[in-house]
């Protein structure tokens, strides 16, 4: 027998669960669908979203041929076989083939450079669907040839419709089981908005006990389905979209002053088992960044987190990472170090060449003497002296603008009251 997520796939749009904004009324894709006017497409999102499944309502739907190569084990061989078999359907007998390639991404260059001139020419309408960016991954040309939708990952209520759909069908459980409100609700949660993931849950929990009758029903509890699933798998993938998606939420949860969200998304890393030594990067990296001299500290906390991270490794290392997370946290935000030195370096490309004082030139030379006078600032009290270091044509300020927290604004406003002080 099929799995239960093979069986439960749509065979119309009614029956798609979610993807409103994809297929939903008034949608290009369900307008094409509906009218069998479908050109190239590409379906971009996250597994379990729908995009075989939309696949294969596209084949029951259309009157055009619907071939399946795989990008997997497929080879440029078994491509030009199906584009050669496209365009003799097409010449002889005018009928269109729709070619579904799943895990598009996963096509070489020169395969999919195959499929480009089928494309181009329309012997083809091409179906690809792919879990990463296909910006990213899928030849630039096919891209423009194509139109992208993007599926996004089930909310709670839909994953639920999908399982109570999956428990009542005669094509999945046939009402022999009952699923316990506590269970939907362990399914959903460990779901994380992965139908199939979902109907997977399900279909182990089920297996855990022999099936009832419709008028008996077999009760599915929430401890058969923690047992069949005893760890949640949340996607996460160290080199994809996901990857740089919850590295920017840590981020930003951060800079945002967030203790918890930034803990959060911490542990969503560790738990897909990212590189100790990234995360610590990124937040040596945001400590000067965010928190530059509001809290000079906070760079040091920084780099003592990489270090364990380098020497300690996990699972002990999480603790620092932790530690130096909710410390950058709640530390006082300043960005001025960064737009100090863009600003800096805007000018010095985009300005004109500006002469070092001569009182600030090196005096290692013939003619030095000549150079006017430097004023040592250990030489006077405040260990201050009022002197031009910055070339003609620039004023104080043009470039550092101190933040208005922590050390950083008690310093700036110290060092005016020494200046004025002198």
């Amino acid at each position: 027998m099929a799995p239960l997520a093979v069986r439960m796939r749509p065979r119309t749009l009614d029956e798609v669960v979610g993807q409103t904004e994809a297929v939903g009324e008034g949608s290009w894709l369900r307008a094409a669908i509906e009218n069998d006017t479908l050109s190239s497409v590409i379906l971009f999102g996250p597994a379990g979203t729908g995009k075989t499944s939309l696949a294969h309502v596209i084949a029951e739907s259309t009157r055009a041929t619907f071939v399946e190569v795989s990008a997997i084990g497929g080879t440029v061989s078994d491509l030009r076989r199906e584009i050669d078999a496209a365009e003799k359907r097409l010449v002889m007998g005018g009928l269109r083939t729709i070619l579904f390639v799943d895990e598009i991404h996963r096509f070489n260059r020169s395969q999919q450079d195959a499929l480009l001139h089928a494309v181009e020419d329309r012997l083809v309408v091409l179906v690809g669907a792919t879990t990463e960016n296909p910006f990213f991954e899928v030849n630039s040309a096919l891209i423009s040839r194509s139109r992208i939708v993007e599926l996004h990952s089930l909310a709670d209520d839909e994953i639920a419709e999908l399982v109570g759909r999956a428990v009542a069908d005669d094509r999945g459980l046939a009402g022999c089981y009952a699923l316990e409100d506590e269970a939907t609700s362990a399914i959903v949660t460990l779901a994380g908005g992965d139908g199939r993931g979902a109907l997977t849950t399900l279909e182990l929990a089920a297996g855990m006990v022999a099936p009832g009758t419709r008028e008996a029903p077999v009760a599915i509890t929430e401890a058969m389905v923690r047992a069949a699933t005893p760890h949640r798998a949340l996607p996460y993938d160290k080199n994809k979209d996901m990857h740089y998606d919850i590295i920017s939420a840590f981020i930003k949860s951060m800079r945002g002053s967030d203790p918890d969200a930034a803990v959060y998304w911490l542990a969503r890393m560790i738990d897909g088992g990212e590189d100790p030594k990234f995360i610590a990067r990124r937040m040596y990296i945001a400590a000067s960044e965010d928190i530059g001299n509001a809290d000079p500290q906070a760079l040091l906390v920084a780099e003592a987190a990489f270090r364990a991270a380098e020497v300690i490794g996990y699972p002990e290392c999480r603790i620092n990472l932790a530690q130096a997370a909710i410390y950058l946290a709640l530390a006082p935000k300043s960005n001025s170090a960064e737009a100090a030195i863009d600003a800096a370096l805007r000018e010095v490309r985009n300005g004109p060449v500006r002469k070092v004082p001569d009182y600030l030139r090196d005096r290692h030379r013939p003619g030095s003497e000549n150079y006017g006078e430097y004023k040592y600032p250990h030489s006077y009290p405040a260990g201050w002296v009022d002197q031009r270091y910055l070339p003609e044509g620039l004023e104080r300020g043009c470039f550092y603008q101190p933040g208005e927290r922590g050390w950083e604004a008690y310093r700036t406003d110290a060092a005016a009251r020494d200046r004025q002080g002198s």
